[in-house]
């Protein structure tokens, strides 16, 4: 895990409450981001503002691919810097998305995906941009969207093997929840303990964890209303909150 809090990340500019200035290390959090390897390859999910600290702070020296999950800015505003990883494999980076996030980018960031027009001299990422409309393989492994709300915005999901990544929603509606059946891991937007038109409370989480039954959830995209510690103390044995580190193996 990159990264497990809200757009604002923890400690906020200019708050000073317990949280904020808490002593423990997991209640600092990165805008959100996750690495999912296997075989070999690492694959970057969502590009926060914070990514280059986060990636030298865990030690993620390469990335093979990036997906993101939707373009609001803390998701896509660190994209400048896979230009790095660019350099250290010799690669161009393919990135996956929505129709609606890849014009963001093509505009966001018209240097990095204009290849005919780019200056050479620029140093910048190069990026080959591919929509997502369905499952699709990914280094010998399918993955699979999942289609959530984020208030009025559709973001995406995703779920390979038994571990699934669902950040930013406001609802897993139910003509998704099959996608999610007979998971290991389910990692699932928890903002806070109070009702938020475009996040899920700790309560419609945990309701929807009760549904999908996965064998070990956890909670992402918190604000700083509740400590670490004092959230962990609430919850059934098998939900757990994300921190900033964290390392999570399951079978994928």
């Amino acid at each position: 895990m990159l990264g497990s809090g809200t757009s604002a990340g923890v400690p906020m500019i200019g708050c000073h409450c317990r949280v904020c200035t808490s002593s423990d290390a997991r209640d600092r959090r990165n805008r959100c981001s996750v690495v999912v390897s296997y075989g070999g390859r690492r694959v970057l999910i969502d590009t926060p503002p914070e990514l280059r600290l986060a990636a030298i702070a865990n030690g993620v020296d390469m990335v093979d691919a990036v997906l993101l999950t939707h373009a609001h800015a803390d998701h896509i505003f660190g994209l400048d810097d896979v230009r790095r990883y660019n350099t250290l494999s010799g690669k161009d980076m393919p990135v996956w998305a929505s129709a609606k996030a890849l014009s963001v980018i093509r505009h966001a960031f018209p240097y990095a995906v204009d290849q005919a027009t780019a200056d050479p001299l620029v140093y910048r990422p190069k990026l080959i941009l591919n929509e997502i409309t369905d499952a699709f393989q990914l280094f010998g492994r399918p993955w699979t969207p999942i289609y959530l709300p984020h208030g009025n915005v559709q973001v995406l999901g995703f779920r390979i093997g038994d571990f699934a990544y669902c950040t930013d929603c406001s609802d897993i509606p139910s003509s998704e929840r099959h996608k999610l059946a007979d998971l290991d891991v389910l990692i699932i937007d928890a903002l806070r303990p109070t009702p938020h038109p475009t996040h899920l409370s700790f309560a419609q989480s945990l309701a929807i964890i009760a549904d999908l039954k996965p064998k070990r959830a956890f909670f992402t995209h918190l604000t700083h209303d509740v400590l670490h510690e004092e959230i962990e103390n609430t919850l059934p044995p098998h939900v757990r909150v994300l921190h900033d580190g964290l390392r999570i193996r399951t079978g994928i």
